[in-house]
């Protein structure tokens, strides 16, 4: 009974929607765990006989099953989604997912980098081998800009201001945002440039990539991340490190130096303000310093 609805669903996700394959599967998988959970229960209910009683059971269900909160509302999401073609389609004439509530996930704090960490990751770069002047180039402006490890990797030269220090970064979905970029940052690109890129052998197809690997392609992702880790190694860094560490640092550092919560996040291009709001949560050692600087009862010695 459910089979036309679902494919009915995927054909809206797909072209309406126009939702990747990955992300499609995902809604339908959704709405799979739900028809299961009706056949467990022998309800042979269609999708407007559900109320909103039959969802918050089936919720119960999946928790009870070991599901972990963030992937409740993962599934939650979806359930939603069906629900919203449902209606748009007259399917059903009452949204029982409307109230439908997911669980509260606790938002786990980013990894952090200190300043003197950062700079010591940048200066464990071997500055005298050509991919040693790229790597910098590319923490640098990481780090300046607090990119995302697909938006370093997909710079190009035509969005690159330096003269009047921004740089135009293409963000999630297509967004597009300017974003300043640091003296130092600035340097380093431009000596990448001018002395390492312009002697490579660029591939077709790569010609406004910024950064390039030795066969002159647009490096990985992947790349990115094994480059970080090794300088964290020999920078004797023992924290987990990735390409992300680098943003959330770049965030992390404005908060804690006063930087406007709104301007922090048109930099990041954050969608909502309550994901730049993370950052707010600043490591207790920071507030401890903080209290102990500026709050009289703290400063007073007892």
């Amino acid at each position: 009974m459910w089979e036309s609805y679902k494919k009915s669903f995927q054909s809206y996700l797909k072209l309406e929607k126009s939702l990747s394959g990955n992300s499609t599967e995902a809604y339908l998988r959704d709405v799979d765990k739900l028809t299961e959970y009706l056949q467990l229960q022998s309800l042979t209910l269609a999708p407007g006989d559900i109320t909103l009683k039959h969802l918050q059971s089936f919720v119960a269900w999946i928790a009870e099953l070991g599901m972990q909160p963030a992937s409740q509302a993962r599934v939650i999401s979806g359930i939603r989604a069906f629900y919203r073609f449902c209606m748009l389609e007259n399917i059903v004439h009452q949204d029982p997912a409307l109230l439908l509530e997911a669980p509260k996930t606790r938002r786990s704090l980013p990894d952090v980098l200190s300043f003197e960490e950062v700079e010591k990751i940048l200066f464990a770069i071997d500055l005298s081998k050509p991919e040693g002047t790229r790597n910098k180039a590319i923490l640098e402006t990481m780090y300046s800009c607090g990119l995302r490890v697909s938006e370093v990797v997909q710079l190009r030269i035509s969005q690159l201001y330096l003269d009047v220090g921004y740089i135009r970064v293409i963000g999630k979905g297509d967004k597009e945002r300017l974003v300043p970029i640091g003296d130092s940052a600035t340097k380093y690109i431009k000596i990448y440039l001018q002395e390492i890129r312009r002697h490579l052998t660029v591939k077709a197809g790569h010609e406004d990539i910024v950064f390039l690997n030795k066969r002159g392609t647009q490096l990985t992702r992947v790349m990115i991340f094994l480059i970080i880790k090794d300088l964290a190694a020999k920078a004797q860094i023992a924290k987990t490190i990735s390409p992300h560490t680098f943003r959330h640092s770049f965030a992390t550092h404005l908060i804690e130096g006063g930087a406007n919560l709104r301007a922090v996040q048109e930099m990041l291009g954050h969608e909502s303000i309550t994901t730049t709001e993370i950052y707010t949560h600043l490591d207790r050692e920071f507030l401890r310093k903080t209290l102990d600087q500026f709050h009289p009862m703290f400063s007073r010695n007892s």
